[in-house]
């Protein structure tokens, strides 16, 4: 990190101690119920970039404590989306440092008028390093670039007779060896370049945009109020088991209603109390997509919260009733092995960049249905919260990883990175625990987990998120050999990523199935745990074609894929339990050689149109579909194997 860049994150030292503030409390979704209203704030933001030598000049001169257009230009911003791509300036699409957003709010009166109104600005994404204003008063701070945070405004907008508020963000996405992702900023002193020169460094591949990529909201609730509800579930014959804890905060004097509702309307089940169980006879379970003729069930859990008659709150719980248990070769989701035949993907297109979309987001799941795609590895970071609220209701089922890709150098795991590597976890698992689609946790992506500190620092990540989440399976994802990975004892599932005749014996096709089946062999014989295929494909132009295949040729990559599918076929009926493409769609990535305008590994293009590759999966997936539903027609006693490792 330069010297320059350094000074931003000391000057705002005294600040630091407010991030912890961050991960108190729950973090349940802005919803609007009889006691709760919802304010989004998504549209056009007044935006700048600090462009001073040092990054600082926002902070030096106090920007955040009167509008902005009266400390200079400002830009009209699009929330949620990334900054970089909006504008013609290449400065802008390429800058390190601290930017600023400021939105003004009208209020109801109500909200400013009721002291028993508590009123929460929540910043659902701000990539990476956030400070927070409301009325030029310092609110929150917040350290990660892709999960919630909240502070509570009421006391700032219930001071008077003004319903509107101002509303100051500012936004570092400087990446450092501690982060997540780490990263690292180079600076330039040789005369040959241009004075105070500098440039980000990062491990990973994909564009590191930035900005308010989620939407900004303002919620109200009563003052005593729900915190959160953590939902875990079991089956006991026909019975579905769903145990819930409820947090409530502002008064220790409350009764609490509890009801299950099925698809129809009708309570199934009630309860009084912060905790108990609910019992269901014949529950509907939640099946993925494709695995059963009614799929992706959800109950509505329903929670109600009342000092008096007129002072209440109400919740409601989308809830799936499922089970998720490891074998020593097999994935099972209620009782039944599952196989992973899905993909890899990325919040990513044109324009917008990592910007929160609903027309994108619906053509993607469309598309994940065409494809008979039963599951998505978040790739390499979490994604929206309403990715998981329709991988929900779809079926889809998720591997949810967090940020940590480019673990590479030595001082990322240290201490310090290990302490915010744990508090990542701490709010994911508070974020998504309650999705029934989420059926493992990933705590990194190829990091070099082969380096001596590995051992102990997956070690503790793992055994941390397992304190955390008990009920589901842990995992990261491996590019290091089977013998030389020090965090693979401490997965209960193994995933692996290889690019045989890509990046490894580049053209040679022929090597694919060998070294493929030597690796899955070597993995299992020294872990015997399931494997994932977690990552597999190549570049491919689209439009491009060559025969004989050539790499970058879309027969190229027809080609490598059906080599894959030759040993995948054979290892599934043993111990592989899963394969995901890399990548549903093509991305952005730093500029490089080898990247001809971004990545373009992926079955479609960035645009969502297929590639050849799209329709040999197409008919791979639905192959498989036919053939595990078949085998799930077997007695349980033949599918079942060894005895699982439940969660």
């Amino acid at each position: 990190m330069s010297p320059k860049l350094s000074a931003c994150w000391v000057a705002l030292g005294p600040l630091l101690c407010s991030c912890a503030l961050a991960l108190q409390g729950g973090m349940l979704f802005p919803v609007e119920t009889p006691s709760r209203e919802v304010k989004v704030l998504d549209g056009l933001w007044h935006f700048r970039a600090d462009f001073s030598e040092n990054r600082l000049l926002g902070f030096e001169q106090q920007w955040y404590r009167q509008p902005l257009r009266e400390s200079g230009p400002t830009l009209d911003m699009p929330v949620p989306s990334s900054f970089n791509d909006i504008t013609q300036e290449a400065q802008l699409r390429d800058f390190i440092g601290w930017v600023w957003y400021e939105r003004e709010a009208v209020l109801p009166q109500r909200w400013t008028q009721d002291t028993n109104t508590r009123v929460v600005l929540r910043i659902n994404s701000a990539h990476y390093h956030a400070v927070v204003w409301v009325n030029g008063v310092h609110v929150v701070e917040h350290e990660g670039g892709h999960l919630p945070f909240e502070a509570d405004i009421s006391k700032l907008v219930q001071t008077g007779p003004e319903t509107t508020c101002r509303i100051t963000i500012a936004i570092n996405n400087t990446l450092t060896p501690h982060t997540l992702p780490p990263g690292s900023i180079i600076h330039k002193t040789d005369a040959v370049f241009p004075k105070n020169y500098f440039f980000q460094n990062i491990s990973f591949d994909f564009f590191n945009y930035a900005g308010l990529h989620r939407s900004v909201v303002l919620y109200t609730t009563p003052t005593t109020y729900i915190d959160d509800i953590t939902v875990t579930t079991d089956v006991e014959q026909e019975v579905g088991l769903v145990n819930y804890w409820i947090s409530v905060q502002g008064d220790e004097h409350f009764q609490l209603e509890v009801r299950l509702l099925d698809e129809d309307g009708k309570v199934v089940a009630q309860e009084t109390g912060e905790q108990g169980q609910l019992r269901v006879p014949s529950a509907n379970l939640w099946w993925p997509y494709l695995m059963h003729e009614h799929p992706a069930y959800l109950y509505s859990l329903e929670v109600r919260m009342a000092r008096t008659v007129s002072d209440s709150d109400f919740y409601t719980l989308p809830v799936g009733i499922r089970t998720v248990a490891v074998t020593e070769s097999k994935f099972l989701i209620n009782g039944k092995p599952f196989y992973f035949h899905g993909v890899n993907k990325h919040e990513d297109s044109d324009i917008r960049g990592k910007g929160f979309d609903w027309p994108l987001l619906i053509k993607d799941f469309n598309l994940l249905k065409w494809l008979g795609a039963n599951s998505f590895r978040t790739s390499h970071y979490p994604y929206s919260e309403e990715v998981l609220q329709l991988c929900d209701r779809y079926g889809i089922v998720v591997i949810d990883e967090c940020p940590g890709v480019g673990i590479k150098l030595p001082q990322s795991f240290g201490n310090e990175s290990l302490r915010h590597h744990l508090e990542v976890m701490d709010e994911l698992v508070r974020r998504d625990k309650n999705h029934p689609a989420v059926v493992m946790w990933s705590v990194a992506n190829e990091p070099a987990s082969a380096l001596k500190p590995a051992a102990y620092y997956f070690k503790t990540l793992i055994t941390h998120t397992k304190a955390l989440d008990p009920t589901r399976p842990v995992t990261f994802v491996t590019n290091e050999r089977y013998n030389a990975d020090l965090g693979a004892p401490y997965v209960d599932v193994v995933c692996v990523n290889s690019y045989f005749s890509w990046y490894h014996d580049s053209g040679h096709l022929e090597v694919i199935q060998p070294q493929l089946k030597s690796q899955f062999e070597n993995w299992y014989k020294t872990y015997k745990k399931p494997i994932i295929q977690s990552e597999y494909g190549a570049d491919t132009i689209a439009g491009f074609h060559q025969d004989p295949p050539v790499m970058f040729s879309e027969e190229y990559q027809k080609a490598l894929l059906e080599n894959y599918h030759l040993v995948f076929d054979q290892k599934r009926k043993e111990y592989v339990v899963g394969e995901l493409i890399w990548n549903f769609a093509d991305f952005m990535t730093n500029q490089s050689p080898t990247r001809v305008i971004g990545n373009k590994k992926g079955i479609f293009t960035r645009q969502r149109q297929p590639k050849s590759a799209a329709f040999i999966l197409r008919e791979r997936y639905w192959r498989i579909v036919s053939e595990t539903m078949d085998h799930h027609s077997m007695p349980m006693t033949q599918c079942l194997g060894t005895r699982p490792l439940t969660f």
